[in-house]
């Protein structure tokens, strides 16, 4: 990712001119694991090979099998709210958090740890609520909105209105031969879908209720839902919407 040269601001344009019990064996993060630091953040990788953790004094990185720390970093001025990785490589997103914030919470920071330095930033006017990366897109979702960057040049490609999101629910295939996004539509329990490839849209009517999380195959194909009243779980096909298995 050595495109990025200098740090890029973006603002938000005005309107109207955007679990680890996968695991085999059981975690425990002990004292001695977060050294005077609290746990403010948890997300995968994009295949799952490690984690990273979030913390009121900066981030870890850890590996899954077998459990390990692979790299901390500490800051002396706040915390961090958000961690997104990309794959294993040195570019992270990072969003501030905790009682004493790195950065402010409505600003996400293309962070390269080889340099030791932020090397891209984008600013919003409402807090961020969730990060995604892949190769090839950074993925920046508010409470009621969704923006699609280019990641080599930080520029913004699509804008999505979205019902209310304050847990940041989105979905992105990390795979280089199919570029998807899910995310929720503008009705409870509805799941839209971007098909950038194929230039396509799909939405899809997936609960009757609010829907409390979904998640992607690798390539975009199928897509597993959740509502918030957890009996089901729905698998459709993401090109044309068709209910292929619900579980109970």
């Amino acid at each position: 990712m050595d495109q990025f040269k200098s740090t890029v601001s973006t603002a938000e344009p005005s309107s109207p001119s955007p679990s680890p019990s996968a695991f085999s064996n059981r975690l425990d993060f002990e004292a001695s694991d977060v050294v005077d630091s609290d746990l403010l953040f948890v997300s995968f990788n994009q295949d799952y090979g490690c984690f990273a953790c979030g913390t009121s004094k900066g981030f870890r990185i850890y590996n899954c099998q077998p459990f390990k720390e692979t790299f901390q970093r500490d800051f002396p001025t706040g915390g961090i709210g958000m961690v997104e990785m990309l794959f294993r490589c040195n570019i992270l997103a990072l969003v501030g958090g905790g009682p004493n914030p790195m950065y402010p919470p409505n600003k996400v920071l293309i962070w390269d740890d080889h340099q030791n330095r932020c090397i891209g930033e984008l600013s919003f006017r409402s807090q961020v609520r969730a990060v995604r990366l892949r190769r090839d897109r950074i993925v920046v979702v508010l409470e009621h909105k969704i923006y699609v960057y280019n990641f080599g040049d930080l520029k913004l490609l699509h804008q999505i209105e979205t019902i209310a999101n304050p847990r940041g629910l989105c979905c992105l295939s990390p795979s280089s031969s199919s570029c998807v996004l899910a995310c929720l539509g503008l009705h409870h329990g509805q799941v839209r879908v971007e098909h950038y490839g194929l230039k396509k849209t799909k939405f899809i009517s997936a609960h009757e209720s609010h829907l409390a999380c979904f998640a992607l195959t690798m390539d975009g194909n199928l897509l597993a839902t959740a509502s918030y009243k957890g009996t089901l779980v729905r698998i459709f096909n993401s090109l044309d919407g068709s209910r292929l298995r619900e579980v109970r």
